[in-house]
């Protein structure tokens, strides 16, 4: 815009001088034979009623060819390029002043052999200030512009990629427990619809590949328990003959052995295949899980006397009603206790601790046991994952903590974890406080939720 401008001003000065020496030229010719005296008039008031007398014509030799129209005009610094066959341009400085100065030459007749060259200057200083009031403008409309420009292209870039937000806030929704959800198609024709469409059919295959494994785990959990439980039984009557040799009597007890392991890992599975199902309902109540704590801790103590542990409880005399089913909040504090004893070289020590504090009920199970590896912490709850080497030594299917984070999302409480190898873990589940007072006992039904 500034080059234009200035191409333009410098244009439209050009061509003012071009038409100022065209009339003279014009003027001089009409003249021609007029005396010298009424001619020199004429040329004199022609240069003071146009460009402020700064106009001179020179013969082809250097000289004036009329006399100086004006003082300004006499002291001027024309500069005769020499033989000229059409129009140019130069500027010059004058008294402080640019000057666009035309170099003209022309003949008194189209056949006159006299070569005349006139020249015509005007001041460029208007210009100047033109182009000097649009640049400060500019200074002033650049940061105005960027604003502008900044506001808009961040409006239309937000409206042009509401639909990616859109996208992604519902891909990160979906999860392998909510595969039925589904991508928002914008009805852009685009490639952010087939994008869309895309995904879509991609989850409509993955949701029917994991509805297939689940239901096939469900049938196979199911269907193995009954063959497990038939040879478990068969083997406990083999047991009951008192004719058997030793190697027999020793070969049923393994096998009631692993039959009973086979059964706890179905159940395991089972329950979860459920889980992942949407299957399994529970009863909801009110529940005292300071009453859960100690039924658990009681179930566990011959276990952990056994194994010379020391295992005790500290229940702060608070309010610690939630909103759960008994059965499963028992089974949560199992797994973590038989954890804990199996985890723990003897004698070790098993703590156990119900807290209450900002509508918030804390269950903390502390153990000083083998602890768990840094690498190890973030994938516990992982489904058959099992630590390497160490925890391995211990028997057990690495369903148990995947089947507690189960429950504890269920009842809505946060289940973590922090240990150091060789010095024990810490087991916490934070879980939301029933309003105190006197409890409801209404039931309710709440599908368990897949986790892992």
């Amino acid at each position: 815009m500034w080059l234009d401008l200035k191409g333009t001003l410098t244009s439209g000065r050009s061509r003012t001088l071009e038409r100022r020496a065209e009339r003279l030229e014009d003027l001089l010719r009409a003249t021609q034979s007029d005396p010298i005296t009424q001619r020199d008039r004429k040329f004199r008031a022609f240069a003071e009623a146009t460009g402020g007398g700064l106009i001179e014509v020179f013969r082809a030799d250097g000289s004036r060819a009329f006399p100086s129209p004006t003082v300004a005009a006499q002291a001027f610094p024309w500069q005769i390029a020499g033989p000229l066959d059409r129009d140019s341009f130069t500027e010059v400085k004058f008294q402080g002043q640019a000057y666009r100065v035309l170099e003209h030459p022309f003949s008194a007749t189209p056949a006159a052999a006299d070569r005349f060259i006139l020249f015509a200057a005007a001041p460029l200083e208007g210009n100047r200030n033109v182009l000097r009031a649009f640049t400060d403008g500019l200074l002033w409309a650049i940061p105005v512009l960027l604003v502008v420009s900044a506001i808009g292209g961040y409006t239309l870039s937000r409206k042009a990629l509401k639909p990616v937000d859109q996208i992604t806030a519902a891909t990160r929704s979906i999860s392998v427990s909510n595969l039925s959800g589904r991508l928002p198609v914008p009805h852009t024709r685009d490639e952010l619809q087939r994008l869309s469409e895309t995904c879509n059919e991609m989850l409509a295959r993955l949701e029917s590949a994991v509805n297939e494994i689940k239901r096939f785990t469900d049938d196979a959990s199911h269907e193995l328990r009954n063959p497990v439980s038939f040879v478990r039984t068969t083997a406990e009557l083999a047991l009951r003959n008192a004719e058997a040799d030793p190697a027999s009597r020793r070969a049923f007890e393994e096998i009631v052995t692993e039959c009973g392991k086979a059964n706890r890992l179905l159940k395991d599975m089972l329950t979860l295949a459920r889980a992942d199902a949407g299957n399994a309902q529970l009863a909801f109540e009110p529940v005292d899980l300071a009453e859960v704590v100690k039924a658990a801790c009681q179930k566990t103590r011959v276990l952990a006397e056994e194994r010379r542990h020391t295992l005790a409880t500290h229940i702060e005399d608070a309010y610690a009603t939630v909103w759960g089913d008994y059965s499963t909040l028992s089974r949560l504090l199992l797994i973590l206790l038989d954890n804990a004893v199996k985890y723990t070289p003897p004698p070790g020590t098993i703590r156990v601790t119900v807290a209450s504090a900002g509508g918030k009920a804390t269950v903390t199970v502390e153990d000083t046991g083998i602890g768990i590896s840094a690498a190890d912490l973030p994938r516990i709850f992982g489904r058959f994952y099992r630590a390497d080497p160490s925890r391995s030594q211990v028997e057990g299917s690495g369903l148990g903590l995947s089947i507690a984070m189960l429950i504890a999302n269920l009842h809505q409480a946060s289940l973590s974890a922090a240990s150091q190898e060789n010095a024990g873990s810490v087991f916490r589940i934070v879980f939301p406080l029933l309003p105190s007072g006197p409890g409801r006992k209404e039931t309710a039904s709440r599908s368990l939720t897949s986790v892992g």
